[in-house]
C-alpha cells in the first residue's frame, strides 16, 4: 500500500491526473455552492412566509453555516461520487504509465455506469454514517472510540468503492463479485489508507484522485498475482 501511495503521489503532476483533479474540484465546489444558494433562498422564503420578515443577512449567515458544516461532513462522500464519474480517466492514466499491457485489454466504463457507481458510493457513505451516528456519539466517552469506528466503517466503504472503479474496466459483473470476495482484507487496508488521507490537511483535497490511483496499483498487483497462481496451477495440471 505504501508503494501504491508513493507511485500515486509521483503521478499527481501528470496532465491527465491534473485535469481530473481540476474537473472534480470544480464539480464538487459547484455542488456545495448550489447547496448554499438553495439554503439561502429557502431560509429567506421561510422567514418571509412564516414571519413576514425579509432578513437577507440572517439567511446569508445561516446558508454560510450550513455550507461549511456540509463541507466538513459531506465533502468525502461528494468528492468520491464526483471522482467516480471521472475515475476511468485516472485509471487509464495510471495504466498507460505503469500497466500498458492491461490498458490494451481494458474496457472503458460508460459515463452512465460511472455516474451510477459514483452516486451509489455517495449514498452508501452518507446512509451508513448516518446509521452509525448514535454509535459515534456513544463512543465519544472513550476518547478514541469514535475515531476508530469512523476509520473502520469508512475504510470498509471506500475499499469497496475504489476497488470497483478499477475492476469495472477489466471484469464483468460475475467476475467482480468473485474478486470482491477474495480481496476483502486488501481492499479494507486500501480504504483505511484513503480514509487517512481525507484527514490530512492539503492531501485531503487530492484524496479522491489519489484513492483512484492507489486502487489501480492495488488491483493490478493483486490481479497479477492471481493470474500467476492460476498459470502455475495450470502448468502443474498439464505436467
Amino acid at each position: 500500500m505504501l508503494r501504491a501511495l508513493l507511485l500515486s503521489l509521483g503521478q499527481l503532476a501528470d496532465p491527465p491526473i491534473q485535469r481530473v483533479f481540476v474537473k472534480s474540484m470544480v464539480v464538487t465546489l459547484f455542488v456545495f455552492a448550489l447547496l448554499g444558494m438553495g439554503t439561502w433562498w429557502g431560509t429567506q422564503a421561510a422567514l418571509a412566509a412564516w414571519l413576514d420578515w425579509r432578513a437577507d443577512g440572517l439567511a446569508a449567515a445561516f446558508a454560510l453555516f450550513v455550507t461549511i458544516l456540509a463541507l466538513w461532513l459531506l465533502f468525502r462522500a461528494v468528492a468520491i461520487a464526483v471522482v467516480g464519474i471521472f475515475a476511468d480517466e485516472v485509471v487509464e492514466a495510471v495504466e498507460a504509465r505503469h500497466y500498458p499491457a492491461a490498458l490494451e485489454t481494458a474496457r472503458p466504463v460508460p459515463l452512465a455506469r460511472s455516474l451510477a457507481m459514483g452516486l451509489r458510493s455517495a449514498a452508501r457513505v452518507v446512509l451508513v454514517n448516518l446509521l452509525m451516528l448514535p454509535v459515534y456519539v456513544a463512543l465519544l466517552v472513550t476518547g478514541v472510540g469514535t475515531a476508530a469506528a469512523f476509520f473502520l466503517v469508512n475504510g470498509w466503504l471506500l475499499g469497496r468503492d475504489l476497488g470497483d472503479m478499477v475492476a469495472a474496466r477489466h471484469m464483468d459483473a460475475a467476475a467482480m463479485r468473485g474478486w470482491r470476495a477474495t480481496t476483502r482484507p486488501g481492499r479494507f487496508v486500501l480504504g483505511l489508507a484513503n480514509t487517512g488521507l481525507f484527514v490530512v490537511p492539503i492531501l485531503n483535497i487530492a484524496a479522491p484522485v489519489l484513492g483512484a490511483a492507489m486502487a489501480t496499483h492495488y488491483f493490478h498487483a493483486r490481479y497479477s498475482r492471481t493470474q500467476s497462481s492460476g498459470n502455475q496451477s495450470s502448468n502443474k495440471g498439464r505436467a
